[in-house]
């Protein structure tokens, strides 16, 4: 299992806070969201961000439109994916 850093989200159209995200890179890698989802699902890989120097995990959440992606950081799920830049 890999411990991978995003770095990076593709979101279209970006300013738009009800449409998800739609892929996940970093240096190197670019996942579609499915990809990442299945991945920590399986439990084939671990993902996380840094937000001011801290480690955000990220995780699964079931919601009523289907599972997206949130960061989990001091017990709190919140959106700090939403603040990275876009990927190449």
């Amino acid at each position: 299992m890999a411990d991978v850093q995003v770095t990076c989200i593709n979101k279209q159209p970006r300013d738009n806070p009800h449409e998800g995200i739609t892929n996940l890179g970093g240096p190197g890698w670019k996942w579609t969201r499915q990809q990442v989802i299945n991945s920590i699902n399986e439990k084939s890989n671990t993902f996380f961000t840094r937000v001011n120097g801290n480690r955000a995990d990220i995780g699964v959440v079931h919601g009523p439109n289907g599972d997206y992606l949130r960061t989990y950081a001091d017990g709190v799920w919140n959106d700090n994916l939403l603040a990275l830049p876009e990927c190449a």
